[in-house]
């Protein structure tokens, strides 16, 4: 099993820190991971993105050559890294400002993560950890439907991602309880 996952949105979005959590949740999972971020000089509205991989298998290089995942925080980056998903791809779309109404390559989850944030939440700067609870269950989704899986080993996991919250703030530990409450509502919103 290997995923190929990026994550891609505006600098202040959260998106390399949504790479880190998935990473470590791969850790936790006792998986193998790479992380790669990539963002503009100018950080905060500039475009950031992070790539992670996440394989049961040693991992060669952390460029990801067949990307099968994607979270796209707004609309330019989900057109930016559209066209170079494989046709199986999963895609976590933040519905709260990426439209519905126009034809995709690839149908995405479309996620609400910004709204589900601020009014749910209560917390803006927490649409990140929406859409990467929404991801781990709609990854889940794909593998029970697909019957590919059948050990969750493989998969990663809700209690893997909430344990990797709690690495990932460690620091700033008054954080862990609203990033997981995010998480959890992203996972809860797939169904």
């Amino acid at each position: 099993m290997q995923i190929e996952v990026v994550i891609a949105g505006f600098g202040g979005q959260g998106v390399l820190l949504a790479g880190t959590l998935m990473a470590q949740a791969a850790i936790e999972q006792g998986l193998y991971t790479t992380w790669f971020p990539s963002y503009g000089a100018e950080m905060r509205g500039g475009t950031a993105n992070s790539t992670v991989i996440v394989s049961s298998d040693e991992i060669g290089s952390p460029f990801a050559s067949n990307p099968n995942v994607l979270v796209a925080l707004n609309e330019p980056s989900l057109d930016k890294f559209m066209p170079v998903m494989i046709d199986e791809a999963v895609i976590i779309a933040n519905s709260s400002v990426i439209s519905q109404d126009r034809q995709y390559k690839i149908k995405p989850y479309f996620v609400p993560a910004a709204d589900i944030a601020s009014k749910e939440i209560k917390n803006i700067r927490t649409a990140n950890m929406v859409s990467i609870g929404a991801l781990i269950k709609a990854l889940e989704i794909r593998h029970i439907n697909a019957e590919r899986q059948t050990n969750n080993k493989k998969n990663l996991t809700l209690k893997n991602a909430l344990s990797a919250c709690e690495k990932a703030f460690a620091l700033k530990s008054q954080l862990i309880e609203v990033n997981k409450k995010a998480i959890r509502a992203g996972y809860d919103f797939i169904r």
